[in-house]
């Protein structure tokens, strides 16, 4: 049955490879930060811990080690412990087996950093910072740097020799490196925008002009540290495919029938743009990673902050439900554009069946 629908056929058939590498990349989610051997309830007992006498201190731990599941219960609920009468470690695989039970029940957990806070709603205050980034730069990056491509291939002259060599730079260049430069200039140098932050140190967050002000002040170095690079990336494979349609029967055919220039670059542009479209699959992932090294690097208030923070105070469930949002984030995006691909692809018609 499904061989009569080729397009469905298609997206099924990725649907069921980003179902696989979701499986494989919650695994890792989870073990990779276990890696290390530091022990994550030593960091709240540093901070809970100071003025408690030796028993209090020690019923406190095993009360923390028994809400994170890192400790074996009996059916009473109480803790396991061994001949020494030290408490019986959970296995990794059972923590794991836990992990998804919550994650299926959309309880990520509590933040050893920040307890008694929930790993749910910090993560709730990181995101519309880093959608606030992203989202604008990807999809500005990907239409301004793909128009500016096509028009660098069919114009050419000046503009495409001064454009082509920046581009060339800019996509060449880290996503640091861009940050670093845009700080060193506007912010230290010249003193036109802020360094770091996401608004002003002495305001609190409310729906007011003051407070939205500041947020775009500070926004704008972060914003072109991405877009630049997204936009330059682009234009040049753009430009590229661009070239290559240049040469092929069909518009050289147009162009001797006299069809309007526009019409010849809107057909050039709509063909060039598929392998656009499979490039921005391929990296969208390295996207998302260059947008979070720039909150890091801008301090930034969303989930790269965040993770950082993570990673410094071995702080696991604030680690696993940053990764796996972003990685869920990244293969739908992926999905999204595949089945776009699908769509607009008759290629991918052909290869699943279809005529």
């Amino acid at each position: 049955m499904l061989k009569r629908y080729p397009t469905l056929r298609y997206i099924l058939t990725r649907a069921g490879w980003y179902l696989v590498t979701f499986m494989v990349a919650v695994t890792i989610n989870f073990y990779l930060p276990r890696l290390g051997t530091s022990n994550p309830v030593d960091i709240i007992m540093a901070k809970v811990g100071a003025g408690l006498d030796t028993e209090a201190a020690k019923e406190k731990e095993e009360a923390y080690l028994k809400e994170f599941g890192l400790v074996e219960l009996d059916k009473s609920g109480e803790i396991i412990r061994n001949e020494s009468g030290k408490p019986v470690r959970t296995p990794t695989w059972k923590q794991f087996r836990n992990y998804v039970l919550m994650v299926m029940k959309g309880d990520l957990g509590t933040s050893f950093l920040n307890y008694p806070k929930k790993v749910g709603d910090m993560i709730k205050e990181a995101v519309p910072w880093t959608l606030a980034i992203q989202i604008p730069t990807i999809v500005l990056g990907w239409i301004i740097g793909n128009v500016l491509g096509a028009l660098a291939a069919y114009r050419r002259g000046v503009f495409d020799k001064i454009f082509m060599p920046f581009s060339l730079f800019i996509s060449a260049v880290p996503y640091f490196a861009v940050g670093m430069i845009l700080v060193y200039l506007f912010a230290i140098v010249w003193n036109i925008f802020p360094a770091v932050g996401g608004y002003a140190g002495g305001l609190i967050p409310t729906f007011s002009l003051s407070f939205f002000s500041s947020v775009i002040y500070h926004y704008v170095l972060p914003f072109f540290s991405v877009f630049l690079i997204l936009a330059g990336g682009q234009a040049i494979g753009m430009r590229s495919m661009c070239i290559y349609e240049l040469g092929t029967d069909y518009i050289k055919y147009a162009k001797w029938l006299g069809i309007k220039e526009n019409k010849i670059l809107f057909y050039m542009f709509r063909n060039a743009m598929l392998p656009q479209l499979t490039g921005l699959a391929l990296s969208l992932g390295l996207m998302v990673g260059g947008a979070l090294i720039t909150e890091m690097i801008f301090s930034y208030p969303g989930l790269g902050m965040a993770v950082l923070t993570a990673i410094q105070g071995n702080d696991y469930p604030l680690i696993q439900g940053c990764t796996l949002l972003i990685t869920v984030c990244v293969l739908v995006a992926n999905f999204t554009v595949d089945i776009m691909i699908g769509f607009l692809d008759p290629r991918v018609r052909a290869a699943y069946g279809g005529k």
